[in-house]
């Protein structure tokens, strides 16, 4: 209780936290980067870290592990499509929006593609359940959320690499999720 941040919402110590990350891997690159120089730029303890992360690199997903959190609900009643709009809806440029525009320079390309990894299998699982849920056969299900998984994770990163902010997430994620109507399956 020693800490002037004891009484800090959540969410803006881990904003906090994501941008000082971001500010080391420019700085220093990924690796190079601690998680007690993380904190300490952040201007909390190491310890308190944690309470915000379980890793630098998630320290980058955290907005959009928010998003997601909701999916399962928003699948509960709504499609998937619709369910998969509503996690890029207000989506602003943020610290991994951030990290994908500049994956070199921050030495962060192999996290990104092994966390990425993580988030389209979240975003798929759930809606493989859902599809299950409303009748769907089990493989289908499964082949349409890892299409969903792709299509939404795909999305955010090239509307990062368009620059953060200067194209619009929702009709990107729309593109993105129209081109699996266009895959050649032969």
């Amino acid at each position: 209780m020693t800490s002037s941040r004891a009484g800090r919402p959540k969410a803006s110590s881990r904003e906090v936290l994501a941008e000082a990350a971001s500010e080391l891997f420019l700085e220093k690159g990924y690796e190079a980067t601690s998680i007690a120089e993380i904190a300490a730029r952040a201007g909390v303890s190491r310890s308190s870290f944690f309470n915000y992360a379980t890793s630098k690199g998630a320290l980058l997903w955290g907005g959009l592990d928010e998003r997601l959190d909701r999916l399962e609900q928003d699948l509960e009643r709504e499609r998937p499509s619709v369910a998969a709009r509503r996690i890029v809806e207000g989506f602003a440029p943020d610290a991994l929006a951030l990290a994908f525009a500049n994956a070199d320079a921050m030495g962060v390309a192999s996290e990104l593609d092994r966390e990425a990894a993580l988030r389209r299998a979240r975003i798929g699982r759930a809606v493989a359940r859902a599809l299950r849920r409303g009748g769907c056969d089990a493989l289908t299900a499964d082949v349409a959320g890892a299409a969903y998984g792709g299509a939404v994770i795909a999305a955010i990163e090239r509307w990062a690499l368009s620059g953060p902010g200067c194209s619009d997430l929702a009709a990107t994620l729309d593109g993105a999720l129209a081109a699996i109507a266009r895959i050649p399956l032969d």
